[in-house]
């Protein structure tokens, strides 16, 4: 019943910047790690970022640097600011969420994914 949906993606040029939105709905108590995931083409899901409700985050030593993740607990709500954007980052991104300390794929909550296309 829990629902997440991404906002955001899009086709942006190589150095550009994109906000990502997730809004999770459908339960009370705030998840306690909420993160993003991308999968390109031919390639498996893999991490982008995690916050957790104590604000402690996690990120992937490629988008480090590049791409800032934050969250509004009370709303279940998370984005990812990312800047510097690179050709490589092109993927879909989904948004996760588990009331566990880390996001576990098999048990976690996920968004339908958002496209963001970064050309050259």
């Amino acid at each position: 019943q829990v629902q997440l949906v991404e906002s955001g993606g899009g086709l942006v040029q190589a150095g550009g910047s994109l906000r990502l939105s997730c809004a999770a709905s459908g339960s009370i108590a705030v998840f306690n790690v909420m993160g993003w995931y991308r999968q390109a083409p031919g390639k498996q899901r893999g991490l982008v970022a995690t916050v957790t409700s104590g604000g402690r985050t996690n990120y992937a030593g490629s988008v480090e640097g590049r791409f800032t993740i934050s969250r509004a607990n009370a709303k279940n709500t998370v984005y990812l600011q990312m800047s510097s954007l690179k050709p490589e980052d092109t993927a879909v991104y989904y948004c996760a969420a588990d009331t566990g300390p880390i996001v576990r794929p098999g048990r976690a909550y996920w968004g339908q994914g958002t496209q963001v296309t970064v050309s050259s």
